[in-house]
């Protein structure tokens, strides 16, 4: 596929696209920008570049990728990036089963039952789940196949490579957050050596919005995003505590002197969020028969008071913060392996665009 289509949705511990022996992932939030560089040191990945700018509060983040650039110490100009929002739809739609180029022609004929964006204006991609139907195993859904489709406005995506490309990098594909996610979970369990065959919430709380994407077997079996997030939880610590937006957010990521303070303030915050979230489980669990085993938690907002354990507690379910980059190894002469470490849990969807240089 051309640089400007998503590329997500091919299943992802098979590794089918083209890879590079080093590529940036960049993933372009909506407060920050975070960027992890994978080199290929034999059939080893490792990280040889690292970097984090913030997006000041009327900046631009082509201003902050220009920065991030500068004093990355990044080796190749080889990138990837993402997507996510309201220009991205994801489907899970239900079909007689039949070829995967047959699955691709008939979701285009059908576009408008699935996207509300005009075919001419989108870019659409589609894949076609190995995971059997829910109640297929007795019969209920004998001759019929899950496929995840994904879709965004083609400007949106032109925007992204604009941005890239007006810094001197070279866009290799666009993504969707979403998947990245799942990339990210696959490429970490390779590295660390596990075969979990459990159903895994891969929760990531950005600034602006939440992921959630359902990982069983190796495959994405639901996700969806919240428009909920970290900012959410600093307007309300500001407003609670009577103090500007930057004490605020300085607050949620170090609150030590006022955790008791931050977590009432973002409980309302907390409780919306788990609303959701339960939604979504108990979705996955009464209509796709899967129970999920475990909240993996990522995303710079997890660190404040009380995230975590607010979260076990309200879904009832084994809840933690997951390190992405456990079992990977760290280039210590190019990258600053503190302050890696120090922001590891923030770097879930730039890892998996990274991951795309894994050899086949």
């Amino acid at each position: 596929m051309p640089a400007s289509e998503p590329q997500g949705l091919q299943k992802q511990e098979k590794r089918v696209f083209r890879r590079t022996k080093r590529l940036i992932g960049l993933d372009v939030g909506s407060s920050s920008i975070k960027a992890i560089e994978l080199s290929l040191e034999g059939s080893e990945a490792v990280v040889t570049g690292f970097a984090r700018a913030e997006i000041p509060q009327g900046g631009s983040a082509a201003e902050a990728l220009a920065g991030l650039l500068s004093g990355g110490r990044f080796h190749t100009k080889r990138a990837v990036a993402s997507l996510a929002g309201q220009d991205v739809v994801v489907k899970f739609v239900p079909m007689m089963r039949m070829s995967a180029a047959e699955a691709k022609s008939a979701i285009r004929f059908e576009t408008d039952k699935y996207v509300p964006f005009e075919l001419a204006e989108t870019q659409l991609d589609c894949q076609v789940l190995e995971r059997a139907p829910h109640g297929a195993s007795e019969g209920a859904g004998e001759g019929q196949m899950t496929v995840l489709v994904a879709a965004c406005k083609s400007s949106v995506v032109e925007e992204r490579v604009a941005l890239l490309s007006g810094q001197g990098l070279q866009p290799v594909a666009i993504d969707l957050d979403l998947f990245a996610l799942a990339n990210a979970y696959e490429f970490s369990r390779h590295a660390l050596g596990i075969c979990d065959a459990r159903a895994i919430a891969l929760v990531d709380i950005g600034s602006g919005r939440t992921a959630i994407n359902v990982m069983s077997n190796g495959e994405t079996c639901f996700s969806r995003e919240v428009q909920l997030g970290g900012a959410d939880m600093t307007a309300a610590i500001a407003r609670r505590l009577g103090i500007e937006a930057c004490e605020a957010e300085a607050l949620k990521r170090a609150g030590a002197n006022a955790e008791l303070d931050v977590h009432a303030a973002i409980t309302p915050v907390l409780e919306d969020l788990v609303g959701e979230l339960n939604l979504s489980l108990d979705y996955v669990e009464n209509h796709e028969g899967i129970a999920v085993a475990e909240i993996l938690l990522s995303g710079g907002a997890v660190h404040a008071p009380g995230v975590v354990s607010y979260i076990e507690q309200a879904t009832g379910r084994p809840a933690r913060v997951w390190n992405p980059l456990e079992g990977l190894r760290v280039d210590a002469g190019k990258v600053d392996a503190a302050e890696l470490e120090a922001c590891a849990s923030q770097l879930a969807v730039a890892l998996g665009l990274a991951s795309r240089m894994e050899a086949k």
